[in-house]
């Protein structure tokens, strides 16, 4: 049976974000993740997850300005002091919310930038965070995104992940495997996630093509589910689509995956 995560950013979007957290556990979840907390009080957000009994699971460290279009700055050499400010206010709210995973994004690579300062500064800025957040006992994770979704996103396959890993070189540093992202760029779902579950921290499912809840497209779920409890996956599964219609009428799977 699967721990499964509701993506607040993606789901009940009828709702106000404070007010999603109790149409979740209304729905059956017990632990919720977004995009990020930073828009409102730690207090606030402390006070709905307690009252309905909701773990914390992932948000993202500070990207940029998402609402002009950027998603995240990992990658962008002039911004390193920016994205060690973001760091530490991650590790803020982590602290006040029971967060014990941060999601940092790459970001779209600059252009004129050469490819060997791209990584570089992406290695490095990845080396700090690992670093800080150890220190405060949260794991870094990051996360390739498809290139149709979101072109020119500088990490966008599990190779390219592990490599900078490699260089990385921190026992503090995993993989957020997107099923959806994956399926677009790489396919082999069930031989890669086996291959690199030594690598996973945490997953997250949409169905393809759409993006919509699983069964709704062409990946099989339930296989893929099951193959999961086979491989002994005890991370959390983060639903991060968009619903087809409702978040409500598109939640026949979630009952099918918990019960």
């Amino acid at each position: 049976m699967q721990r499964i995560s509701a993506n607040l950013s993606m789901l009940f979007t009828e709702l106000p974000f404070m007010d999603r957290f109790a149409a979740a556990a209304k729905a059956g979840f017990k632990g919720v993740e977004y995009l990020f907390p930073y828009d409102f009080a730690k207090e606030e957000i402390s006070a709905e997850l307690k009252a309905h009994g909701l773990a914390q699971i992932l948000f993202n460290l500070p990207a940029g300005n998402w609402s002009e279009g950027e998603r995240g700055i990992a990658c962008h050499p002039d911004r390193v002091g920016e994205f060690r400010v973001g760091v530490a206010k991650a590790i803020e709210y982590a602290k006040a919310l029971g967060n014990t995973q941060v999601n940092c994004l790459a970001g779209v690579a600059p252009a004129g930038i050469d490819h060997a300062t791209l990584r570089r500064t992406f290695v490095e800025n990845l080396r700090y965070a690992a670093a800080e957040l150890e220190s405060a006992g949260i794991l870094l994770i990051v996360e390739p995104i498809n290139s149709y979704d979101i072109p020119g996103f500088y990490l966008n396959r599990s190779a390219q992940a592990l490599d900078i890993f490699d260089e990385v070189r921190s026992g503090n540093l995993k993989l957020q495997y997107d099923i959806y992202h994956m399926q677009r760029m790489e396919g082999e779902l069930a031989a890669t996630i086996e291959r690199l579950l030594p690598h996973i921290a945490h997953i997250q499912v949409a169905d393809n093509p759409g993006r919509h809840e699983p069964g709704t497209g062409e990946i099989n779920y339930s296989f893929l589910f099951a193959h999961l409890d086979r491989l002994g996956y005890e991370g959390w599964i983060g639903a991060e689509y968009k619903p087809k219609t409702t978040t409500t009428e598109g939640l026949r799977w979630f009952g099918a995956v918990v019960n």
